[in-house]
């Protein structure tokens, strides 16, 4: 499994990495289309929607459309929208529950949900406009993040943080997580020259602020977590899809960061 697991993520690296250095926003933009019709899939799949194949199709064309002939045109109203669908619908959905697979208010939620991975991956395409670099800077805050948890999990935790949906997790992984992020991401701010995400949070809001966007998308990413193993826990299943050898399927690398990149983005937009 742990060999699965090795070569499915060297061969993404040889993918990305060239396109990341090379700075060539079609080969990258194609890559992320790929990504995103594989992930959309995988969402209908989860809420059971009929025709799951034809819906990504609809729905990735929508989205080649927006990055290849729009060019991204003013995109701070769909990660303002991403943001409000996760504070008003997908946070209180971990506590409230989901509706039933085969009712009128999963298929709304599958809407909405479709909504909040469009804003991912179109954060993605912007981000990436605005520098490689800055684009991985964001989205190594949801890695750490998890890294963190894991070991911290291991070590200390105690306390279950949502046991009903995902047991394995818990308050002192997610503590630990954070921690990790904010010191990482402090020696970032401080000692790396590159444009980064958290050089410029830093340069704008100082310490406190540097703190407090840090810690909220540290919990966005946790939300992120929680909410798409809600999904598959209703949905019978242990991943998304078998699409990544040893690591599930799209959505279950993503999770964490669908909520956090249209809120780093729209963050971004007032830098």
């Amino acid at each position: 499994m742990l060999k699965t697991r090795v070569i499915t993520a060297l061969v993404l690296l040889a993918i990305l990495l060239p396109i990341l250095y090379l700075n060539n926003f079609f080969a990258f933009a194609t890559v992320t289309v790929v990504f995103f019709a594989a992930g959309i899939w995988e969402g209908f799949r989860l809420f059971r929607s009929n025709r799951p194949e034809l819906l990504a199709g609809v729905w990735t064309v929508a989205f080649a459309f927006i990055v290849f002939v729009t060019g991204l045109p003013s995109v701070r109203a769909l990660f303002g929208l991403c943001v409000a669908l996760w504070v008003i619908r997908f946070v209180p959905a971990l506590g409230l529950g989901l509706p039933k697979l085969e009712s009128a208010g999963n298929r709304l939620l599958s809407v909405t949900y479709s909504l909040a991975v469009l804003g991912c991956f179109i954060a993605i395409v912007s981000l990436f406009q605005h520098a490689p670099l800055y684009l991985l800077s964001v989205m190594a805050i949801v890695w750490i993040a998890d890294v963190g948890a894991y070991f911290a999990g291991k070590g200390f935790g105690r306390h279950k943080l949502a046991p009903s949906i995902s047991p394995g997790k818990s308050w002192e992984g997610v503590i630990g997580g954070w921690l990790a992020v904010l010191v990482v991401g402090a020696i970032v701010a401080m000692y790396v020259d590159g444009d980064t995400f958290v050089g410029r949070l830093y340069a704008h809001f100082g310490w406190l602020g540097f703190v407090a966007v840090m810690s909220l998308l540290v919990a966005a990413s946790v939300v992120g977590d929680l909410f798409e193993s809600q999904l598959k826990r209703r949905a019978g299943i242990k991943d998304s899809s078998n699409l990544l050898p040893g690591h599930g399927g799209v959505l279950d690398r993503i999770d964490a960061l669908i909520p956090v990149l249209p809120l780093a983005a729209l963050i971004d937009l007032w830098l």
